[in-house]
């Protein structure tokens, strides 16, 4: 068993700014590493490089530095569960253990802002290679998300959908752990 965690996209001021974190060490990210390899999960936690930009290519290329099986857990928040989502669809053969996902984000209504990294049909028999897929989101956050999570609730039956009422994006001052995801990854 082994997992990997992908972080989302920031904003280009947030990117650079010295006084904050790298994005895959955002919150609670480094925080939920730490809870899986202390459960016997080795976890990785990819940087992808200049990730204020929606470039699957970059993205891919750092993502599939790492082997993803049929014991793999993969984890992602917002830009980096599309990411997955769109991976996983986009590669039939590949299986995983488990897909737990944080605000995903497909930006459904504004693809001129993402450019092609959206630009796929969401696989609805992904759900056949997987365990189970988990989709954590909240009641507070931005539009584009809930907009989301209603095109994943149209297209991936069988996946467990968990409101968590005012978590907003799940990045704030509050978020430096989040339990309720790592609940999910371990069931």
């Amino acid at each position: 068993m082994n997992a990997i965690i992908l972080h989302g996209k920031p904003s280009k001021e947030r990117f650079f700014d010295p006084n904050f974190p790298a994005s895959s060490n955002y919150y609670w990210l480094p925080w939920l590493q730490k809870q899986l390899i202390v459960n016997g999960i080795p976890t990785a936690a990819p940087e992808v490089p200049n990730n204020y930009v929606a470039d699957y290519q970059t993205w891919l290329k750092e993502f599939e530095r790492y082997d993803v099986s049929s014991d793999t857990i993969l984890v992602g928040h917002s830009c980096g569960g599309g990411f997955m989502l769109r991976w996983l669809s986009e590669n039939k053969d590949i299986k995983a253990y488990k897909v737990v996902l944080a605000a995903p984000w497909l930006n459904p209504k504004n693809l001129e802002e993402t450019g092609d990294f959206f630009d796929f049909e969401l696989d609805p028999s992904l759900m056949d290679r997987i365990k189970s897929l988990a989709i954590l989101y909240a009641d507070d956050d931005e539009e584009s998300i809930a907009d989301t999570i209603t095109v994943l609730k149209d297209k991936l039956t069988g996946a467990k959908f968990r409101l968590l009422p005012g978590y907003g994006h799940f990045y704030d001052d509050r978020r430096m752990q989040f339990p309720e995801l790592l609940e999910e990854i371990l069931k």
